[in-house]
């Protein structure tokens, strides 16, 4: 089994046929001089005062020389045919640090580098580069990356479509009943999701798409919503600015003042007692004692004091006494004959 220094003094080798210049642009391109990233065509222009296209015609020049090299050269072949023999195991398709550790189990140590240069000299098969979609990845041909991302792309509309009981602990479920409803093979479909960026987990343990603020919220006030909806109940403000940081969202601490900013600023909180607030979607309204017993007296018709009392307190951190002082404001409610009261007409 090969050594790594082997491999590189095997690999340096094939620079044997190459111009000085020629070794240095694919070396600088490719990113083999040590402790080197990749560079462009233009960075390297600009280190030699030559045009981006005359470095492009240089690569160009010893990539062709080297494309002779390697397919002459049984080492570099059983490389890249260990890595298509692995891609075709699945789906044609797979992850850059899987197939990496593939190689290097079979006796292959090297880079991501090293092959991008011998994958761009044969196009045995292809790279993809990480993205804001995708990791860094291999294909064996166009079919098999567009047949990944066409998976994934309908799987974030079945997402988008079944969020309500994704969010609710249902994302296993539904993909199961998605990929069968496909007759895709599961361990395929897993594959393809491995390689995707859009799916993510919150902190407690929800799973969805990342673009969600429910799975991955970037600001202040998704964290409180997640919070507040987690809990299922009314929190003060320091409670939620104490719920947001031991979560774990980001190292940044999250200040109880400049939460309490950000849930007045919000229709999706409202102020039910004092600092204390809760979602607006759980029944939540905003508004005055005087308003909130309005409103319920207008969707309930005339109830008794102690009917309205535990309506109100169903949904605001609301005293007794003051309800009923509320109640008894005579240009705004009538008691009836009976004890009930109801909304004063103009």
């Amino acid at each position: 089994m090969p050594t790594h220094t082997q491999f590189v003094d095997s690999f340096n080798a094939l620079f044997a046929g190459l111009s000085t210049r020629q070794q240095e642009v694919i070396k600088s391109r490719f990113g083999l001089n040590p402790k080197q990233n990749p560079e462009t065509l233009a960075a390297i222009g600009d280190r030699y005062s030559i045009t981006r296209e005359r470095v492009r015609q240089i690569e160009a020049a010893a990539l062709k020389v080297l494309q002779e090299q390697i397919r002459a050269n049984a080492y570099f072949q059983k490389v890249l045919d260990s890595g298509k023999k692995f891609l075709k195991t699945n789906a044609g398709i797979a992850r850059q640090q899987d197939l990496l550790s593939y190689e290097e189990g079979v006796g292959h140590t090297l880079s991501a580098n090293h092959l991008a240069l011998l994958l761009a000299s044969t196009r045995a098969f292809y790279a993809y580069d990480e993205d804001d979609e995708f990791t860094s990845l291999y294909y064996l041909e166009p079919a098999h990356f567009n047949a990944a991302r066409d998976f994934i792309n309908t799987w974030k509309q079945e997402l988008h479509a079944q969020k309500e009981s994704v969010l609710q602990g249902g994302y296993r479920a539904t993909f199961v009943s998605f990929v069968k409803k496909l007759s895709l093979n599961k361990a395929q479909a897993e594959r393809y999701l491995s390689l995707a960026k859009c799916i993510g987990v919150n902190p407690y343990g929800d799973q969805g798409l990342r673009e969600w603020p429910e799975i991955n919220p970037s600001t202040i006030r998704d964290r409180i919503y997640l919070i507040l909806k987690k809990e299922g109940k009314p929190l003060h403000f320091q409670s939620i600015a104490d719920n947001i940081n031991k979560a774990g969202f980001s190292n940044r601490t999250a200040l109880a003042p400049t939460v309490h900013n950000e849930l007045i600023k919000d229709s999706r909180f409202v102020l039910v007692g004092r600092g204390i607030y809760a979602l607006t979607e759980n029944g939540f309204a905003p508004g005055t004692a005087r308003e909130v017993i309005n409103r319920i007296l207008k969707n309930n018709g005339p109830l008794s004091p102690k009917e309205v009392i535990l309506a109100v307190q169903k949904e605001r951190f609301i005293k007794p006494n003051t309800i009923l002082v509320n109640l008894q404001n005579k240009l705004f409610f009538q008691k009836l004959e009976d004890g009930r009261y109801h909304i004063r007409e103009s």
